[in-house]
């Protein structure tokens, strides 16, 4: 099954100063979960311009303490499985300064045998200002080790993606305000 997000923001700021600071978004005091994150490869294509990017982010694991809240699991060998003290994020993105715009794709790294977690996301320069920068994200997850509990945990990872998205929303502003004034 699997359940989606989908959202769409237009930042006031220019191209270049949004994705400057989603670049530099994290890891940030304003988002304490997500601990790090590294660059493993970055090149750029001669030919197009075009900047590749593979980051990986690490977050810490808030998913126990999350379950417990939700309901009571007495299944002791599922809940020990998701106690892993981080969880692994990739981001692979795609720069094109020429047609401003940065595409990027993200998933899980872990527990990839219960669950899928994915994102697609892309800035642009906005069709309506060229100052502004249109952003749309479509993000999809779909539980498949928990048994009859998986639409459970997939609603409830639904609502936790939809607030993490407007928490991220929120930190790209303040960056901006920070940035640009």
């Amino acid at each position: 099954m699997g359940v989606t997000v989908e959202v769409h923001r237009v930042y006031r700021y220019p191209f270049e100063q949004v994705v400057a600071s989603y670049l530099r978004k994290y890891p940030s005091p304003m988002e304490k979960n997500v601990t790090a994150v590294e660059t493993v490869e970055e090149k750029t294509d001669l030919s197009t311009g075009i900047i590749y990017r593979r980051r990986i982010a690490t977050c810490q694991n808030v998913i126990p303490e999350i379950l417990r809240k939700v309901t009571t699991y007495n299944s002791i060998s599922q809940v020990s499985v998701l106690k892993v003290p981080d969880i692994y994020l990739e981001e692979e993105s795609w720069l094109n300064m020429e047609k401003r715009n940065m595409a990027m794709r993200s998933h899980c790294l872990t527990w990839t045998q219960y669950a899928s977690l994915s994102e697609e996301s892309v800035f642009r320069e906005s069709l309506e200002n060229p100052n502004w920068t249109d952003f749309t994200q479509k993000g999809r997850i779909s539980v498949t080790g928990a048994g009859l509990l998986n639409c459970v945990l997939e609603t409830f990872a639904q609502s936790f993606l939809k607030q993490g998205v407007k928490k991220g929303i929120k930190i790209m502003e303040k960056l901006l305000q920070e940035q640009c004034g």
